[in-house]
């Protein structure tokens, strides 16, 4: 039996068998399941099985499986269960009515604040694109680097690699106003066309109250408000249209009103609040140097933790297109390369096997970018070492911001990361990710763990 036929099997019948999954999804490392009787569900049995990294409790129940293996077990569950990856059956929209009481009760239960709520929104709306992020930013970051070996940047070649490259990030705001338009109960489609709103080129044609206006102005965060202001004006136009007209009135309404909402008034607010982001995250960096790399990734895996570092996803990319680098990317990504250092020190310094092959399943991704492996797997269920990881990722952050540090695009974190350093910041970068490396390792091996942590894992 293939790894994958059996970790979906093992794992179907610990969430109390086919009939008690209600929905499926998987994301880069997690297999995200809606059961519909929660007292069915063994966790304790799901997190003893070989493969399982880790179980997250949140909306949904979220099993740390490891990319590339996730999305094979997804499929398998997908067929033993009939449902469709992240698809709902609508024959049991019954189910889900208790469903969604118990995750609301749950959320106050974790206290769950609005702001936390806030942010979870915000990466349901990227964690969709993640794969293609990281694609086309590794193959622009790799383009880069080619060019600055000496290549002619106007060769063909290079010029099919920036297409393939950067193509995404030019039409970015038209996959963020189809999610959050999704997200906030609205028809896909005109969060797109919202979205088009934002970066479409002819506005630089457009003169408002005097002043010229700009393609592209308020980025991601216009982007969302326009697509948030879509949906809520459609939901509201539905339901005074007669249902005859609603496939004409109710999109081309919702769609003219939106423009004109976002010209004169969402475009501007998000510009201002691009510059306060921006403004204040570069100020801080700034002036705080050292202490302000030490703290930003030193905190940031518990963010991580939580799934909603996805959320920063438009800081990164409203820094990138204000000031044509990223100086925050590189600082928070130390927060990995700390895993890894305190995972290093765990793996020579504990005798238990099961732990030991944990980690060496979690290695390779943590130095490819991808932590939640480690952290799930290994370091927040030992506990102590996820502090001195954090440790280790502060003293790298404080180096990547005293040396200002900084990525021409976004992309996964870790060694790949290098490829989209500024010039002549790639050496910088690496020497960073080691300094995290080694202090991980050091504040694990010296007082982050004990063999006998290990006896429960």
């Amino acid at each position: 039996m293939r790894k994958e036929e059996r970790l979906a099997k093992e794992i179907t019948e610990l969430l109390g068998g086919p009939s008690n999954i209600g929905a499926l999804e998987s994301c880069m490392t997690r297999l995200r399941v809606k059961p519909l009787d929660e007292s069915k569900v063994d966790l304790a049995g799901i997190k003893k099985i070989d493969g399982v990294l880790g179980v997250v409790e949140a909306e949904t129940i979220q099993i740390i499986l490891g990319p590339g293996i996730v999305t094979k077990v997804a499929t398998e569950v997908s067929e033993l269960t009939g449902k469709s990856v992240s698809s709902v059956d609508e024959e049991e929209d019954f189910s889900f009515e208790g469903l969604a009481e118990r995750t609301k009760a749950d959320l106050k239960k974790k206290n769950a604040t609005p702001f936390k709520l806030f942010l979870r929104k915000i990466a349901s709306i990227f964690i969709p694109l993640i794969p293609a992020i990281v694609a086309s930013g590794l193959i622009a970051g790799i383009t880069n680097v080619i060019v600055r070996s000496g290549v002619n940047p106007e060769s063909t070649l290079i010029e099919i690699l920036n297409l393939i490259g950067w193509g995404l990030f030019g039409y970015l705001g038209v996959f963020v106003g189809i999610n959050t338009a999704k997200e906030f109960g609205g028809s896909p489609a005109l969060g797109g066309a919202a979205g088009i709103l934002i970066i479409n080129p002819g506005l630089a044609n457009i003169t408002l109250f005097g002043e010229d206006l700009v393609p592209g102005r308020g980025g991601l965060i216009g982007v969302m408000l326009a697509a948030v202001f879509i949906a809520f004006l459609e939901k509201r136009i539905r339901k005074v249209v007669p249902s005859a007209l609603d496939i004409i009135i109710t999109p081309t309404l919702s769609l003219l009103i939106t423009g004109f909402a976002t010209l004169v008034v969402l475009q501007p607010v998000g510009g201002f609040i691009s510059d306060l982001i921006t403004e204040g995250l570069l100020g801080l960096i700034d002036m705080g140097g050292f202490f302000a790399g030490l703290i930003l990734a030193g905190t940031f895996l518990p963010l991580v933790v939580t799934g909603l570092h996805q959320g920063l996803t438009p800081v990164h990319m409203e820094l990138i297109n204000t000031i044509g680098n990223d100086p925050l990317l590189p600082i928070l990504a130390m927060g990995g390369a700390g895993q890894v250092g305190a995972a290093f020190a765990i793996y020579f310094k504990t005798k238990n096997q099961r732990l030991r092959k944990v980690i060496k399943g979690g290695l390779p991704v943590g130095i490819l970018g991808i932590g939640e492996p480690l952290i799930f797997g290994v370091t927040l269920p030992l506990g102590r070492p996820f502090i001195t990881a954090c440790l280790g990722a502060a003293v790298g952050g404080a180096f990547q911001a005293v040396f200002k540090t900084a990525t021409i695009a976004i992309g996964v974190s870790g060694i790949p990361l290098a490829f989209l350093m500024e010039d002549g910041q790639i050496l910088l970068y690496l020497a960073g990710v080691l300094i995290a490396y080694v202090f991980g390792f050091l504040f694990t091996w010296m007082f982050g763990f004990k063999d006998e942590m290990a006896k429960d894992i």
